[in-house]
């Protein structure tokens, strides 16, 4: 299924928040790149935070001696889940921001280490919604490496329009590939396959549909510590699929590629695509079930239309 994203709303084109991408080949121009924007950022009195893999992080360590002004952080912290990576980015930039402080980030993904077609489209939303979470946010910006080795033109290109910046030879430049203000187009959702169990649910089917999940993935592999969890996502997603979406829905379950999951469906819409992606509020009343999804599952897919109503996938990993 293909579905969209709202368009942005009117104005957000002309964000503070400067989001750049970087496309480098190699070690060299990987230090060039991302040592001329910590020092560009180091001269402009701002803090910066670092989140990139490790080898990556030992080369940047090697040649800043200890800067106190640059912090580098563990984005293994944050999980497998992308739809963590905006909470954990904020909570980064707040703490190195003390006040009113500007703090540049430099972001790269291993996307290497994607661990399937599915968790590589969510990384790439994610990159999208960056533009979405932090459009006011004058005092941040971000740079996003990106290594061209493989010479995958479409894999830059499906990142080079989630980037209004781009930097080359140094300087930042507009980006002439960043679809600004259109709908973002998610790549197909791979069909269910065999064997695949349904039930359909309604007000009063928590228990039975706790239990066929929780069955379903107790045979599947999924380690029996983690069942607890992937019960508490259910229940809230299927509280709100029955709440806001129409009173009911379906739900199917399967395993593919040492993967567990289970979707529901219903024909409710989920106008806000930063949903579940920024931490509750301590004193917010509801609105935590898509956040502890993300937190207890490995993967949270959501493609909501008005016309095609939402369908939320949950994903647990199966040891292999």
């Amino acid at each position: 299924m293909t579905a969209t994203v709202p368009s942005k709303p009117s104005g957000e084109d002309r964000s503070p928040f400067r989001h750049e991408l970087y496309p480098y080949r190699g070690e060299a121009q990987f230090l060039s790149g991302t040592l001329g924007f910590i020092h560009e950022a180091l001269e402009g009195g701002e803090a910066v935070v670092v989140a990139v893999p490790s080898d990556k992080s030992s080369l940047l360590r090697g040649e800043l001696s200890d800067e106190p002004a640059v912090t580098f952080v563990d984005t293994t912290t944050a999980g497998p889940n992308p739809g963590r990576l905006v909470a954990a980015w904020t909570a980064w930039m707040k703490e190195r921001g003390e006040g009113d402080r500007p703090v540049r980030g430099i972001g790269e993904t291993a996307w290497h280490e994607a661990r399937s077609a599915a968790h590589l489209s969510e990384l790439r939303y994610n990159e999208w919604l960056l533009n979405r979470a932090f459009a006011r946010s004058s005092t941040w910006s971000m740079l996003c490496p990106y290594d061209t080795a493989d010479e995958d033109q479409d894999a830059l290109r499906s990142l080079s329009i989630c980037h209004p910046l781009i930097r080359r030879d140094g300087r930042q430049a507009p980006n002439e590939d960043y679809l600004a203000g259109e709908e973002y187009a998610f790549e197909a959702q791979a069909d269910p396959c065999d064997p695949c169990q349904e039930l359909s649910y309604t007000q009063g089917d928590l228990a039975a549909i706790r239990s066929k999940v929780s069955q379903c993935a107790s045979d599947a592999g999924v380690p029996q510590d983690r069942l607890p969890k992937l019960a508490v996502a259910v229940t809230e997603i299927a509280t709100n699929s029955i709440r806001h979406g129409g009173g009911g829905g379906t739900l199917r379950t399967w395993t593919q590629d040492a993967t567990f999951l289970c979707e529901f469906r219903d024909s409710g819409y989920i106008s806000d695509v930063m949903a579940g992606r920024s931490r509750p509020d301590a004193h917010q009343l509801g609105g935590r079930g898509l956040w502890l999804a993300h937190q207890f599952c490995d993967l949270v897919e959501i493609r909501s239309t008005r016309d095609q109503g939402t369908t939320v996938r949950l994903h647990m990993d199966v040891p292999r």
